[in-house]
C-alpha cells in the first residue's frame, strides 16, 4: 500500500490524481502532517509526500530503521515538477515509484542512487537474496574496476559490466558458501524441495528435515524457490507452516500428475494413501531438473516412525525472451514497457539499424548480437538459443514485433522451455494514420505487397477481397527497386471497385525527423514516388478529404450537417 500525504491545496490536488489513478494501491492520510507521516510509515510499503524534501527528511529521520525494511519515500514538490526518490531507492522501491509518479503527474523523476544513475542494476534489486559486501562490489562496478562473474549454472540476470577475472567477484550459486572478501554471493531461486508428510506431522519435523537435507548436501536454504507436494496435502498444517517459516510458496500437484513422473525410489505407502507411488521426489522433479537429494526420511528423537519425507531438485534455469516492438522510430513512441525490457535484457538481438535507434537505452554490459537485412530467421534462432542458455534476451523489431516483424519467426523456433513475452509497439499503419487524420475509422486491413515470402497470387486474392468488401487498405512494403509492378497492379484492382477520387494517404518514415506525408487520390497517385520506407493507405467508398485530412467515418454512411458537407 502507498500512503499519500499532503499539506496544501495544490499538493492535495496532485495527491487526489494519484489516488484516482491507483485506487487499489493507495491510501490518503489526512490530519496533521507529522501524524500522517508517522502513521503511513508504520502502515504502508511506500509513501508519496507532497511536501518539501527538507520537511520530509526531518519527519522520517527518527523513524528510519533498516534499508531492507523501511518503506520507500518519494517527495513531490509543490509545483508538481519533480518526483524525488528520497528514502529506500532499492529496498523500498522508491526509485521505480518516482518514475511511476513522474509518468502520471508529468513530473521529472529524480533518482540519485549511483547504480540507477549510470544504468547499472543494483545487486540488491535482482529479486533474490544477496550476501557479502554489496557496497564494495557495487562501487567497483561503478568505477569500472574488473569484477568477475562466477556462476555455478546459467541464470537470467540483467546486464552487468563484468569481466572474466578481477579483484572483485560476483558469485551465483545455491551452495553453502560464505562470501569472500570483495565478493557478493547471489542466491537464485533454483531449488525445489518436494515434501511428503503423514497426517498431523509437526511443522518442526518437516522443517528440521528440510534444513538437514539441505545442510548435508551443502545447499543454501536461501535458494529454495518453493516447497512442493501432492494436492491431498495442500492443507496439511505441518507442511503449510514449514513453507511459511521458510518464506516460500507451497505448490501442489495432482496425484495423477505425480504418478507420471519417473522417480528412483517409488513406494507403495503413498500410492495407497494419496494415489501416487512418490510424493517428495515426484513433486520435486515434476518440472524437470537434477535430483540433488533423493528421498530422505525425518529422524524422530522419540524413536517413532518418521512422519515426513523430502527430496531436493535443482530446477533448470528458465531463460526469458522478450520480443519487443520499437514503434515507428520516434523515441516518444517507444513504450515504457519496451524501454523496461531493453534495460532488463542481458542479450539484445536485432537488425543493426534498429539497434542503433536504442543503443543509448541499453545498460552497461549488455551483449549485442546485431546483423544486417535479410537475416530475420537467423536472428530469431539466435535469440531463442540464447534464451535456452538461461539468458534474459530481447529480440527487437520495428513497429509492433508481431506485425510483419520478428515475433512469428521467433515463436516458430521457441518451445515451452523458455519464458516468452511480447511487448507491443506502435505500428507504421497506426503512426501513418495519426499523421493523415483518421483513415482507419472503420474496418481496415494491412497487406504486404512483398512477394518474397508470399506468392503474388495469394497477395492478389487478398487485395481483391479487400476491394470487393470495401475495406480501407494499408499497403506495407509497397515498392522497391526490384519490385516495381506490384503496387500499380494492386491499385488497379482497387480502382475496379472505387472511384478515382478515393483519398489515398502516402506517409514515408512516419514519426521520424525526415518523415513526409501527402494526401492524394487513387487516380493521381504516382507509384514511382513510393518506396519501402512508405506505407500507402487507400480509403473505402466513404472515406473523404476533409480540410486536408483523410477521414473514414465510424458509421458507414456520412450524416450531412450544415457544418460539414461530404465531398
Amino acid at each position: 500500500m502507498i500512503g499519500l500525504i499532503s499539506a496544501t491545496a495544490a499538493g492535495a490536488a496532485a495527491r487526489d490524481r494519484l489516488a484516482a489513478a491507483w485506487p487499489d494501491r493507495t491510501r490518503v492520510y489526512e490530519g496533521p502532517v507529522g501524524d500522517a507521516v508517522r502513521a503511513a510509515f508504520a502502515q504502508c510499503d511506500q509513501l508519496v509526500c507532497f511536501l518539501a524534501t527538507g520537511a520530509v527528511v526531518r519527519l522520517v529521520a527518527p523513524l528510519l530503521g533498516d534499508k531492507a525494511s523501511d518503506p520507500g519515500v518519494v517527495c513531490v514538490d509543490e509545483g508538481g515538477r519533480f518526483a524525488v526518490s528520497l528514502v529506500g531507492g532499492h529496498g523500498g522501491g522508491a526509485n521505480e515509484l518516482a518514475r511511476e509518479v513522474g509518468g502520471l503527474l508529468a513530473a521529472q523523476p529524480v533518482v540519485t542512487t549511483a547504480t540507477d544513475a549510470v544504468g547499472v542494476p543494483g545487486l540488491d534489486t535482482l529479486g533474490f537474496p544477496v550476501e557479502g559486501d554489496v557496497a564494495a562490489v557495487s562501487r567497483a562496478l561503478l568505477d569500472g574496476e574488473p569484477v568477475a562473474l562466477e556462476a555455478d549454472f546459467a541464470w537470467p540476470l540483467p546486464p552487468l559490466p563484468v569481466a572474466s577475472a578481477g579483484s572483485y567477484a560476483i558469485r551465483l550459486t545455491d551452495r553453502l558458501a560464505e562470501p569472500a572478501e570483495r565478493e557478493v554471493v547471489l542466491r537464485p531461486p533454483s531449488l525445489v524441495v518436494g515434501v511428503g508428510a503423514s497426517r498431523g506431522a509437526p511443522a518442526d519435523e518437516v522443517l528440521g528435515l528440510v534444513e538437514a537435507a539441505l545442510r548435508d548436501a551443502g545447499l543454501s536454504a536461501r535458494s529454495i524457490a518453493e516447497l512442493a507436494t501432492v494436492d491431498a496435502k495442500a492443507g496439511e498444517p505441518g507442511i503449510v507452516e514449514a513453507a511459511e517459516r521458510l518464506g516460500v510458496p507451497l505448490v501442489t500437484h495432482s496425484a495423477e500428475k505425480l504418478a507420471s513422473v519417473d522417480v528412483p525410489n517409488p513406494s507403495g505407502a503413498p500410492l495407497a494413501a494419496v494415489g501416487t507411488p512418490s510424493v517428495a521426489e515426484a513433486a520435486a522433479l515434476v518440472g524437470g531438473g537434477e535430483l540433488l537429494v533423493p528421498k530422505r526420511k525425518s529422524d524422530r528423537a522419540d524413536g517413532q516412525p518418521a512422519m515426513a519425507t523430502c527430496a531436493v531438485v535443482r530446477r533448470p534455469a528458465r531463460g526469458r525472451l522478450a520480443v519487443v516492438g520499437l514503434g515507428p522510430g520516434a523515441r516518444d513512441l517507444l513504450t515504457p514497457r519496451a524501454e523496461a525490457e531493453l534495460r532488463r535484457a542481458s542479450v539484445l538481438v536485432g537488425l543493426d539499424q534498429y539497434v542503433d535507434q536504442i543503443r543509448d537505452l541499453l545498460r552497461p554490459g549488455t551483449r549485442i548480437l546485431e546483423s544486417g537485412l535479410g537475416a530475420e530467421e537467423e536472428r530469431a534462432r539466435t535469440a531463442v538459443a540464447e534464451a535456452r542458455k538461461g539468458q534474459a534476451v530481447a529480440l527487437i523489431g520495428s513497429g509492433d514485433a508481431g506485425v510483419y516483424a520478428m515475433a512469428s519467426p521467433a515463436l516458430a523456433e521457441a518451445s515451452d522451455d523458455i519464458e516468452v513475452t511480447g511487448v507491443p509497439g506502435v505500428t507504421a499503419a497506426l503512426a501513418a494514420a495519426a499523421i493523415l487524420g483518421a483513415p482507419l475509422g472503420h474496418d481496415h486491413v494491412s497487406i504486404s505487397l512483398s512477394d518474397l515470402h508470399t506468392p503474388w497470387e495469394v497477395i492478389e486474392r487478398r487485395v481483391r477481397a479487400a476491394a470487393e468488401a470495401d475495406i480501407v487498405v494499408t499497403f506495407y512494403n509497397p515498392r522497391s527497386r526490384g519490385r516495381d509492378w506490384q503496387l500499380p497492379k494492386a491499385l488497379a484492382i482497387l480502382a475496379e471497385h472505387r472511384e478515382p477520387r478515393t483519398p489515398v494517404g502516402v506517409v514515408r518514415n512516419a514519426s521520424r525527423p525526415d518523415g513526409s506525408s501527402r494526401l492524394t487520390t487513387l487516380a493521381a497517385l504516382d507509384p514511382a514516388t513510393v518506396d519501402m520506407m512508405t506505407v500507402v493507405t487507400v480509403g473505402n467508398t466513404a472515406t473523404r478529404d476533409i480540410a486536408g485530412r483523410m477521414v473514414t467515418p465510424r458509421g458507414y454512411r456520412w450524416q450531412e450537417s450544415p457544418q460539414e458537407e461530404p465531398k
